[in-house]
């Protein structure tokens, strides 16, 4: 399997986001989850583009949950407005996303839930660390990913506790 180094290190940041230390690799702009029963999809309303980018779904659209219609409408969209190369990059990470175990996988989504769970202040710094994580050179980018990696999870805590307490005197 051939996963970026980028993309290796993304997910590593995400098994941090339960600490609130780093973001997530997709800092889109994403839903909030909705607080009321999605409404259902009519196949006729999506648009002649729609219905052909999911027409493999066609027959079995009206068994479809309301949300799972509405997010595969949106899905649907924001596909048609990309541009070729945000396609192939998109292709490229379910691609490498296809190819990562399952229990990795349901690890991730679980570290995704507990993120978009956070308050939008939170969200934000995570965000703003993984920046500030990818503006720094390669080189101390690996030195940081290989401490990270070889801590135990004492040591991981305790880093994340020395971090918590290096930056509780800005936030004053």
């Amino acid at each position: 399997m051939s996963i970026r180094p980028g993309l290796v290190w993304a997910l590593l940041l995400t098994g941090m986001l339960s600490a609130g230390v780093c973001a997530p690799v997709h800092a889109q702009a994403v839903n909030p989850p909705a607080t009321a029963p999605a409404t259902p999809v009519p196949w006729s309303s999506l648009s002649p583009d729609q219905q052909h980018l999911l027409s493999r779904l066609s027959g079995q659209w009206d068994q479809l949950p309301p949300q799972r219609q509405q997010a595969l409408a949106d899905g649907g969209q924001r596909w048609l407005n990309m541009s070729a190369d945000q396609r192939a990059q998109a292709r490229e990470r379910f691609n490498q996303w296809q190819q990562l175990p399952p229990q990795r996988r349901q690890m991730l989504r679980k570290r995704w839930e507990e993120f978009r769970a956070q308050s939008p202040a939170q969200q934000q710094a995570a965000r703003d660390n993984l920046r500030k994580f990818n503006s720094l050179p390669q080189q101390r980018r690996q030195q940081l990913r290989q401490r990270w990696q070889s801590a135990t999870p004492a040591q991981r805590q305790d880093m994340i506790q020395r971090l918590r307490q290096r930056r509780a005197p800005n936030r004053r």
